[in-house]
């Protein structure tokens, strides 16, 4: 019984130029060059601010120009140093010594007169123990980069997903950390009242100072001491007040302050109390394009255990809008270091007064893009827009 078998045709290899570009896609995730550029400038300059800092605070007034430039060379060789364990300084140490020891060897004579030769690579062996490092210091990174995305999951389920149907409000709100994990915070939920007539809808916004991951973990207390003291039947300056005494107890002693924004809105009045807690002051836009700014509160939270704090109202009438933010809009700067600033934002608001909340969202956020472009930010960016209709 005859068989047949099937051919196959004879596989063809990948030509050199070919995994050549395929090598080099993987390595750069398809970025192009100047891309490349742009993102090593950015890492450059946070590197660089991270370790002048040090180096900064401890540079002597009165020194001559070469015994600065000396000094600036020794502290910023201890800033790198510092920042590894002490195993991981040894092999730094080692290299760098290795890599100034020319190339050497010796020789000596063995049996019967023959000469022998014995290289010894310094450069070799440098190279070695900085790649070494390297993967030491890589794998701290990707443990780090793990944990450091577990929390911005965790932190994402803290911040409200749709925006909820308010009467008479339309709402939009939009974070943007600038790091994995953000020190801002943001929230829209009921609070209700005695009556229903009392029903209240409060309106959050705050920015923990500082960034990364100690304002991430104080904003998640901000955010469960809010829902939590928001439940007991008090006006909202007490509300604050309690909130203002809880945050002095995890603040360093005023060191990890919050600015914050808060407010009741009232759908039956269309009314809006609020406290500004050392917060940017929202812009109240009304439909005739003059401007208000909500200021009236106190300190930040955070700093005086027993500080005090006022409260106002103000009245929405349709076609008003109400602009909540964190200073990482205002100071978000480009590449010659200049801020986007309160009157571009103005600007664009008067330009598309007719958009929906979403839409002039959207908006902002794209004029802010276009004017930073590939600066890297260093804080995060937090946006609530409110429509009256």
């Amino acid at each position: 019984m005859a068989t047949a078998f099937s051919q196959q045709p004879p596989v063809q290899p990948v030509p050199f130029a070919l995994r050549l570009r395929n090598f080099w896609r993987r390595v750069t995730e398809g970025l192009e060059v100047s891309q490349l550029w742009s993102q090593f400038e950015g890492e450059a300059r946070a590197s660089y601010r991270l370790y002048s800092r040090d180096v900064e605070a401890k540079t002597p007034e009165g020194l001559t120009n070469r015994g600065r430039r000396l000094h600036v060379v020794k502290e910023f060789f201890w800033a790198v140093l510092e920042k590894l364990s002490p195993a991981r300084r040894v092999l730094l140490l080692a290299a760098l010594i290795l890599l100034v020891i020319p190339h050497n060897g010796f020789s000596y004579n063995g049996e019967g007169g023959k000469a022998y030769s014995v290289e010894f690579d310094s450069h070799f062996w440098a190279g070695l123990l900085l790649f070494l490092l390297l993967i030491l210091e890589i794998a701290d990174r990707v443990v780090m980069k793990r944990d450091l995305q577990i929390a911005r999951e965790i932190q994402t389920w803290l911040l409200p997903g749709a925006p909820p149907r308010i009467p008479g409000l339309v709402t939009a709100y939009t974070t943007r950390p600038a790091n994995t994990v953000a020190g801002d915070y943001y929230d829209v939920f009921p609070r209700p009242g005695k009556t229903p007539d009392q029903n209240r809808v409060v309106l959050a916004v705050a920015d923990v100072a500082g960034k990364s991951i100690p304002a991430a973990i104080l904003m998640a207390t901000f955010q469960a001491s809010l829902k939590t003291l928001s439940t007991a039947q008090v006006a909202l300056p007490e509300l604050v007040a309690n909130m203002n005494r809880y945050a002095c107890s995890n603040s360093q002693g005023g060191l990890r302050f919050t600015t914050a924004f808060l407010a009741e809105y009232d759908p039956v009045r269309r009314t809006l109390d609020y406290v500004n807690a050392g917060h940017n002051q929202p812009i109240l836009r009304r439909s005739n394009g003059s401007i208000e700014r909500l200021d009236v509160g106190g300190l930040p939270l955070g700093i005086q255990p027993e500080a005090k704090y006022a409260s106002a109202s103000v009245t929405l009438a349709p076609s008003d809008w109400l602009l909540i933010f964190t200073d990482g809009l205002v100071e978000a700067e480009n590449a010659p270091q200049e801020e986007y600033g309160e009157s571009r934002v103005l600007s664009t608001i008067a330009a598309s007064a007719t958009l929906t909340p979403s839409e002039m969202l959207k908006r902002l956020m794209t004029e802010l893009d276009l004017f930073v472009g590939q600066t890297p930010q260093h804080d995060d960016v937090t946006l609530m827009l409110l429509k009256a209709e």
